[in-house]
């Protein structure tokens, strides 16, 4: 009886282990296998079939990829001006328009709505129906613009506008997401501080770049956390738009296309696992470097 009064006290006192631990092994596993085979078949020479006979490199992939300046870093360079370009403008764009959903107005349902519309349709759907919009020859985006008199523009057909026009349509469907977590943020503070800086005399600019935004530092970490790492995977719009390699010219290839490409159009399944775990690092790095700031903000 001992034995059991023991065990059922430790078991009270962890019990919210003991509840949560299969959802935890469940989702461990999921994780760590995946994970483990790939680092498996970046260190083999792995091409063809998973199932074809390999031998054990060593590094030797990543010192292939590492060497790769044709494919392997001007896709690092995509992927960085992507994610950094993307995440600023919707960091902006999201904040404006979170500051003017966090008072009450009339409509503003609808409004909130409205803005959340782009969440909803799949990064395929919306990658199918920007590349319509932007078709050259009958897209609405190029007959807007003979419209004012501007000449038409290759938008995802040119090797200097494709890339940005990506950035945009990711702009497009993700800025909402940016605005649900920065008005959560912002609802959930208090009015004193800037009734403080009112009565003070401090001006609609002071009180948001010396009080709202301070306090709301910890939600903008958030924020910049999820989204860029959402960012740096981006898969679907830029295959959806451009297909395999990115373009012709390779002119979108991110990371993500790099690598599904070397696994599916190539077979060199050595070779893009040592580009994912790579990718893995950096997304990790990363993620260490952003949680870092915000414990130093909270």
């Amino acid at each position: 009886m001992a034995k059991s009064s023991a065990f059922s006290d430790w078991a009270n006192k962890h019990r919210k282990w003991l509840f949560a631990s299969p959802a935890m092994i469940f989702v461990g596993l999921l994780i760590i296998f995946p994970l483990a085979w790939t680092i498996y078949l970046s260190l083999t020479d792995s091409r063809g079939s998973v199932r074809a006979p390999s031998e054990f490199i060593g590094l030797g992939n990543y010192l292939t990829v590492l060497s790769d300046t044709d494919r392997f870093w001007p896709a690092v360079g995509r992927t960085a001006y992507f994610t950094v370009t993307a995440l600023a403008v919707e960091m902006v764009l999201g904040m404006i328009i979170a500051l003017l959903l966090w008072r009450p107005f009339r409509g503003e349902k609808w409004v909130r709505v409205a803005i959340l519309l782009p969440l909803v349709a799949t990064p395929v759907a919306v990658g199918m129906m920007w590349r319509l919009i932007f078709d050259p020859n009958m897209g609405f985006a190029n007959q807007m613009l003979s419209w004012v008199g501007i000449p038409a523009q290759p938008w995802l057909s040119g090797q200097a506008t494709a890339l940005p026009t990506t950035i945009f349509m990711d702009i497009w469907q993700w800025t909402p997401m940016v605005v649900l977590i920065l008005l959560a943020g912002l609802t959930s503070l208090s009015d004193e501080p800037d009734e403080a800086a009112r009565v003070d005399g401090a001006n609609a600019w002071q009180r948001f770049f010396f009080v709202t935004l301070p306090l709301m530092m910890p939600t903008v970490i958030v924020a910049i956390l999820l989204r860029s790492i959402d960012a740096l995977k981006t898969f679907d719009i830029l295959y959806a738009t451009k297909g395999k390699g990115g373009g012709s010219f390779h002119e979108v290839e991110t990371l993500n296309v790099y690598a599904y490409g070397l696994s599916f159009d190539y077979n060199e399944y050595g070779l893009s696992s040592a580009v994912l775990i790579l990718f893995f690092l950096i997304i990790i790095g990363f993620m260490w470097v952003l949680t870092r700031r915000r414990k130093g903000n909270n």
